[in-house]
């Protein structure tokens, strides 16, 4: 029987790179799986192993992690190691984090701040893991031809090597079977009358997915509408922003929602005026579940999307007005949106996803 080891760091039961790392083991017919993390949880499906990275600071947990992961896979000896995190011992590497070098060029636009990452000693171990690893990595899978592209400007990589799968949707948990339904108990649930539209915001690194601007616009659109954040995360600064707007009664800050699912479902414009993302899952979420969907063209789930039939995209996510503008295009069209937008989703499906990848380890065990 061959055995193959996952290695991620932690367990968050709302990533989207869990849900996919699941959707991998129930397709992994016939293996021996070991799962590597610092915490995971219990699962039958997999031999769980656990890696100390508690540490003084996070650049030195960084580099614990990656030395408890070469260790541990000395150890195991599976025929193939499939890698979520930036560590330097796997055989295939998804690179489900984008490029952190891209990530800090497009965070500091000007030059002094994009110097400024350099005496970051977090950054600094991460962008040496992330050099050594797509160097040696044989095989890397990217979400996105955005990532892969990013990949190969930074790095050199032989764009042979590099494997795009997108990310794939839930379809039986989003989806828009029972959209008029939640629709109706959500606007009861909030007080949200018909005539005012629901706007969503799902996600958490709010300033890496562009909350403030996304507030400053809803002090710009023209249309009666109500915005909706959903996430983790500290809200108090978006808070006082939308105060100092006159918009407190016009923004609901949920937290982390178990029942995201239905939040999608009475969206009629899903909004994520993202500075980087290799492939929003959220995004994908959306289409599926029947919303109008808006977000930047540095989110890899872009590629997917076509500007004007399926969804809309924003040319600067740094301009609150572009996106007013956006979305009062978007409202009185989001169920014409949201239709193409399911039909496009339905081809994305997570055991889809999952059996290409599967596809790449039964590769790779085979020619190794």
């Amino acid at each position: 029987m061959k055995r193959v080891a996952f290695i991620r760091k932690t367990y968050d039961r709302f990533g989207g790179a869990e849900n996919y790392i699941d959707s991998l083991m129930s397709n992994l017919k016939g293996y021996e799986i070991h799962m590597l993390s610092a915490r995971w949880k219990e699962t039958p499906s997999a031999v769980c192993h656990t890696i100390e990275s508690s540490s003084l600071s996070p650049a030195l947990s960084v580099i614990k992690f990656n030395r408890g992961a070469q260790r541990l896979i000395r150890r195991i000896g599976p025929d193939c190691t499939v890698s979520f995190e930036r560590t330097t011992c796997q055989d295939i590497y998804r690179a489900g984090d984008g490029c952190h070098r891209q990530w800090l060029i497009n965070r500091h636009a000007g030059r002094l701040r994009r110097l400024s990452f350099h005496f970051n000693m977090l950054h600094r171990t991460l962008l040496s893991i992330e050099k050594e690893l797509f160097q040696s990595t044989p095989v890397i899978v990217a979400n996105s031809n955005m990532v892969k592209r990013n990949i190969i400007d930074h790095y050199a990589v032989d764009e042979d090597k590099i494997h795009v799968l997108y990310n794939g949707v839930d379809l039986a948990r989003f989806n828009d079977d029972k959209r008029a339904r939640l629709s109706e108990e959500f606007r009861r649930r909030f007080r949200v009358t018909e005539d005012v539209a629901i706007v969503l915001f799902v996600g958490s690194g709010f300033e890496r997915k562009g909350l403030g601007v996304l507030v400053e616009a809803m002090g710009r659109i023209k249309s009666p509408a109500v915005l909706f954040v959903a996430g983790r995360g500290r809200t108090g600064r978006y808070e006082a922003l939308a105060g100092r707007l006159g918009l407190s009664n016009r923004i609901v800050f949920a937290g982390a929602a178990e029942d995201i699912e239905r939040y999608y479902a009475a969206s009629d414009v899903f909004v994520l005026p993202t500075l980087y993302d290799p492939f929003s899952n959220a995004t994908l979420e959306a289409m599926a579940s029947g919303a109008a969907v808006i977000t930047s063209r540095n989110n890899g789930a872009a590629e997917i999307i076509e500007d004007g039939t399926d969804g809309q995209l924003l040319d600067d996510m740094t301009d609150p007005q572009e996106l007013a503008d956006n979305i009062d295009k978007a409202i009185p069209i989001c169920r014409a949106l949201g239709q193409k937008a399911v039909e496009k989703a339905k081809a994305f499906s997570i055991a889809d996803a999952a059996r290409k990848f599967k596809s790449l380890i039964d590769n790779y065990c085979l020619n190794k």
